[in-house]
Parts: C-alpha cells; sequence; structure tokens
C-alpha cells in the first residue's frame, strides 16, 4: 500500500544528572569532591534510505523515544551517553512541525540525515563547583531536559516531470510507452488512485523521472476528491506536462480543462502555476480530433503555450515530446521546498519563558525550563546550594510573578515537587 503521510511523536533523552560524591579511601579521612558527569541524551535523526518507497512503517508505530543519558557516578565517573534513534525515512520526504506546519527537513538525498530533536546536555557533577572558599559543594548540576516534536511526515514524489490533467485523458498511458513503469490502464475515471513513477532513458540526453500524478478533478485544491493527496506529488517537479484528451470524445471541452486544472494548481500553490508547462494534445488518432486540435492549438498560441500532438495509444509522437522535455529540463534549476534560512529556529515570546506561574486549589506552581534546571540542580539541605538557589529565582523574576499571580506570605509554593511556605 503506497502511504504518503503520517503523524508521529519524537522525544530526545534527557540528559544525565551530575553526581555529589567524595573521595572515599583508607587512611584519607577528607577526600575532596569526585562527582562525575551525567551522560548526554540520545538524540533523534532521521535519515534517508533509498530503498524506501512509502511511509506505511509509521502507519501503526506513532511514538518514537530516544534512550537518557546516564547518571554521573563517584570516582570521576561520567554516565554513558544515551543512544541516539535513527529513523529510517524514503528519499522526498518532507519533516513538518505538526502545530506550525514549519518545514524542519526536507530529504531529499540518500544518507542525508537530520537531527530533528536534540538530548538534553548531560549534568556537571560536584567536582567541577570547588572553590578556594566552598571546598565541600554538596549540589550538582541536574541533566537538561529532552526535546518533545509532534511531527508531520509528507512524502512528496522525486521527480522531475509531472503529468497532470483530467481523468482518463491518457497519462498512463503515455507513462508506459515511455519508460518501464506498468501502471493499470482501463476506459474508465480514476484508473490510477496511486501516483506512479518512471524512469525515460534517452539516447543523446540525461535520463529523466517521469510522474504519473491520478487525475485532478475541479475543486482538487479544496480536497475534493483526493485532491491535496495528489497535488502535493508535483509540489517537486522542474516541468508539468499538461495531458488533454483533444478528441472531446466525451464531452469535455480541451480548452476548458486546460483553464480549470490551472486554476486548480494556482489555488493549490501559486508556485505551481507558474512551473514551465508544455501542453500534450492526445487521442489524435481518434476521428475528430484533427478538426479539434487546429482549434484548441491557436488558442494555446495566444496563451504562450507550446503543444504537442501526440496519440500515447499508438506511439505517434512521444518520441519528440520526450527530447523537448529533455531538452527543457537542463534549463531548469532544482525544486528547492526548504530554504536554508527557513530552516533556522525562531522563537516566540512565549517559548523563550524560563518559567510560568499557575494556581491551583490554592497552590501557587512555579513551572518552566529554566526553573527545570535550578531545581534539579540544589540540594536543600546544603546551606550553600539553598542560598543559591534563592538569590537565581529572586534576580529571575519569580518572587514578583508570584506576587502578581495573587501569592502572599505564607501561602504553599510547589516547585516540581518541592513545596515552600513563601516568605518574602
Amino acid at each position: 500500500m503506497f502511504i504518503d503521510q503520517a503523524r508521529i511523536l519524537l522525544k530526545s533523552g534527557k540528559g544525565g544528572d551530575g553526581c555529589v560524591s567524595f573521595h572515599r579511601e583508607k587512611y584519607i579521612t577528607s577526600g575532596g569532591p569526585d562527582g562525575g558527569d551525567g551522560g548526554k541524551g540520545g538524540d533523534v535523526i532521521f535519515i534517508v534510505d533509498e530503498g524506501g518507497h512509502t511511509l506505511a512503517d509509521f502507519r501503526y508505530s506513532k511514538h518514537y523515544r530516544a534512550v537518557a543519558g546516564e547518571n554521573g557516578r563517584g570516582a570521576n565517573q561520567s554516565g554513558h551517553g544515551g543512544g541516539d534513534l535513527v529513523i529510517q525515512v524514503p528519499p522526498g520526504t518532507l519533516i513538518k512541525e505538526d502545530a506550525t506546519g514549519r518545514i524542519l527537513a526536507d530529504m531529499v538525498k540518500p544518507g542525508q540525515r537530520a537531527v530533528i530533536c536534540r538530548g538534553g546536555k548531560g549534568g556537571k557533577g560536584n567536582q567541577h563547583f570547588a572553590t578556594a572558599t566552598r571546598q565541600i559543594p554538596m549540589f550538582a548540576k541536574a541533566g537538561g531536559l529532552p526535546e518533545e516534536k509532534l511531527v508531520r511526515l509528507e512524502l512528496k514524489l522525486l521527480a522531475d516531470v509531472g503529468l497532470v490533467g483530467f481523468p482518463n485523458v491518457g497519462k498512463s498511458t503515455i507513462l508506459s510507452m515511455v519508460s518501464a513503469a506498468t501502471p493499470k490502464i482501463a476506459d474508465y475515471h480514476f484508473t490510477t488512485i496511486d501516483p506512479n513513477l518512471g524512469v525515460v532513458k534517452m539516447d543523446y540526453a540525461k535520463s529523466f523521472v517521469i510522474a504519473d500524478i491520478p487525475g485532478i478533478i475541479e475543486g482538487a485544491h479544496a480536497g475534493i476528491g483526493l485532491g491535496h493527496d495528489f497535488l502535493k506529488h508535483i509540489e517537486r517537479t522542474k516541468l508539468l506536462v499538461h495531458v488533454v484528451d483533444v478528441s472531446g470524445h466525451e464531452g469535455r471541452d480541451p480548452v476548458m480543462d486546460v483553464d480549470i486544472i490551472n486554476s486548480e494548481l494556482k489555488q493549490f500553490n501559486e508556485k505551481l502555476a507558474s512551473r514551465p508547462q508544455i501542453i500534450v494534445a492526445n487521442k489524435m488518432d481518434i476521428t475528430g480530433a484533427e478538426e479539434n486540435f487546429e482549434i484548441f492549438k491557436a488558442e494555446m498560441d495566444k496563451r504562450g503555450y507550446e503543444v504537442f500532438r501526440i496519440s500515447a495509444a499508438t506511439n505517434q509522437g512521444l518520441r519528440e515530446l520526450m527530447l523537448k522535455i529533455a531538452s527543457v529540463l537542463e534549463t531548469l534549476p532544482d525544486t528547492i521546498m526548504l530554504d536554508e534560512s527557513e530552516a533556522e529556529v525562531v522563537y516566540t515570546a512565549e517559548e523563550a519563558k524560563p518559567f510560568e506561574v499557575r494556581v491551583e486549589d490554592g497552590v501557587y506552581y512555579v513551572e518552566g525550563p529554566w526553573i527545570y534546571k535550578i531545581i534539579g540542580s540544589s540540594n536543600f539541605s546544603s546551606y550553600d546550594s539553598l542560598q543559591y538557589f534563592q538569590r537565581a529565582i529572586k534576580s529571575k523574576g519569580v518572587y514578583e510573578a508570584l506576587e502578581a499571580a495573587g501569592c502572599k506570605e505564607g501561602d504553599t509554593v510547589n516547585i516540581y515537587g518541592n513545596e515552600f511556605d513563601y516568605i518574602n
């Protein structure tokens, strides 16, 4: 089964915590701090698998989690880093942030790698916090938090040329005649329900990949039929080959068909409307096609389109068409789905908040990435560590935020399971 989209939850590994430990050895009564560092958490990495063709593996497996880093140990022993989680995807896979639609990675080249969730950093052991005035540090640094992302995978075919047009205009027949592809062909609409790829090999030109996109209908840009599922597969193509049944034997107007399809392309994606396009008048072997072709070509000439007359069923005109396609492709750049500037993460004010305060049943909860690191690095049985903790949260504005939320002296403040009576 051809599966071209999936939605999965990713989570990297938490960083291991640093260790609080002191050197203990016979005849040495007061050894120095020797707490080891925590290991780095594992990353979630995507890699392009050249042999992959669909996203079917993600149909039932929805959650992916990397391994956490190990905590540090005494005797200066650092914890092992968590193993990275490597996920293989087929060429042409877009990785998008589900909430915003922002493209995180465009996986195109075989072996290409992209780190989507980075593991938390390992925390420092107490050996790093010894000073001339603080020789017995009773605290260490907590490991960094993991990253969690809900992402959407979209497989967009890696094809140079996209065959577009209404159902039953002969796209599959063209593909079967010019390549080794064997698409299903029959005389009824929507014979093709999945995209088909074929490689066209030319004698004196570079080979290229052509995609038979299932028939587009009016309203496809709005998702009518399987519009979105079909249209997204031509977003990568450099050149569109617009196939029209010029015989009109089904009562359709070829000129109107061109207008409808181009309108659907424009409404789905503005860039598609400006993509180079060759018009192909197919089914020239059917009675009445000659008269219709002259009228059709005259109208297309006015619009600046080059028109090729062919009969896919009899192989008439196909070689000339393929040579033209090959020559045009040599002049076109690759289609880029992701600019390097777009790849940079832009943090909003909401994402940059070090903490937030919420109230539940009279208890004031302080939560957030920064406050999590501080609480994890604090040892409240150590006077030095407690003093550092109080100075840190005061300088960061935690007291002001609590009072702004209505907190008064004697109220309970909960910071990741640690409860305090508020005293300012």
